[in-house]
């Protein structure tokens, strides 16, 4: 059994998003920003509880599921890895969740708006509006993509690595012009 399940559709989709990620800077922005939306989210999918067969149960254990398969059916390692980080963030949001009322809301708000801001602090660098406002689906790959990068940063998946950067490019420092625009630098 090999490792990855569908080669094509993960360089695909990490390609894909990656082509609104080649500034380092919007990369480093998204190892903060990424990790703390998808905390966010999950916080904010943790609350409304309900009992089903003695269980207490949330959404967000049908959304952990249901992103997980769609990782899973990008790649069988990432998949692994991804829903151990979305276990892991439900863990996390449960004890936010234990809160009040209005600490989780302002917990979970604030993780998401700062979570957002240093995404578009990065996306100003890059010159390039985020993925999702192209096509949803980059809302599941950017913590994928934050994933494969630390991984590569690791010295892991570097057949992964060169695929995408053949199909996108390299990684490439920008400097900003007197006009605000986004320019390559030599």
């Amino acid at each position: 059994m090999t490792a990855t399940v569908n080669p094509t559709a993960l360089i695909a989709q990490l390609s894909k998003y990656a082509a609104y990620h080649r500034d380092p800077r919007n990369i480093s922005t998204h190892y903060i920003g990424v990790p703390m939306i998808v905390l966010a989210v999950t916080s904010f999918l943790s609350r409304p509880g309900f009992e089903l067969m003695g269980l207490m149960l949330s959404p967000v254990w049908f959304v952990i599921p249901a992103a997980a398969a769609f990782y899973f059916r990008l790649d069988l390692r990432y998949g692994l890895v991804m829903t151990a980080q979305l276990v892991l963030c439900a863990f996390i949001s449960s004890f936010i969740t234990a809160q009040s009322t209005m600490v989780w809301l302002i917990a979970s708000a604030g993780l998401f708006i700062v979570g957002w801001v240093i995404q578009f602090i990065g996306h100003y660098y890059e010159g390039k509006k985020p993925a999702f406002v192209d096509d949803l689906v980059g809302l599941l790959l950017g913590p994928l993509f934050v994933t494969a990068e630390v991984g590569f940063n690791l010295g892991l998946r570097t057949e992964v690595k060169a695929e995408i950067e053949n199909r996108v490019g390299p990684t490439r420092l920008r400097t900003i012009g007197s006009t605000g625009s986004p320019t390559l630098s030599k």
